[in-house]
């Protein structure tokens, strides 16, 4: 292997891996993300469907089977979001649920107003999704 190969190779490994700071500030929202997923938004999605088939509310544009999959899909990319080699796969993944989900706010349900808060989170997980390329191609070979 020539020097210009092995050069080649080492840069191209490292091109990917982002600094010890924005490794830290991306573990940080990771976790925290993760968690909001897990805890506050995909959990009570598969724990609730029992009292909301009892009582429906008037705004919910979708049905209980479409609900308790956005919330195990939630509940996965929350768990992915914290695991290493899974983090780029599942920020790119909630990254596309949460576009959806502000399409559905502003189309569906006629809230285009709520639909800042879900594309403001689909821009931080392009952002991680971007910073944790590595994993996602790692995870292809």
């Amino acid at each position: 292997m020539t020097t210009t190969a092995a050069a080649a190779n080492l840069s191209s490994a490292t091109a990917y891996r982002p600094g010890k700071t924005r490794n830290r500030v991306l573990w940080t929202l990771q976790v925290v993300l993760g968690l909001f997923f897990i805890i506050a938004s995909g959990g009570p999605k598969l724990v609730i469907p029992n009292t909301l088939m009892e009582n429906p509310p008037q705004n919910l544009t979708i049905s209980f089977g479409l609900l308790i999959l956005i919330g195990v899909a939630e509940v996965a990319g929350g768990i992915g979001l914290m695991v290493p080699r899974l983090s780029g796969l599942a920020a790119a993944g909630l990254s596309v649920l949460t576009v959806l989900a502000a399409a559905s706010q502003a189309f569906l349900a006629g809230l285009p107003s709520m639909a800042i808060f879900p594309l403001v989170l689909a821009a931080i997980f392009a952002w991680i999704a971007y910073e944790r390329r590595a994993t996602v191609t790692s995870l292809l070979r």
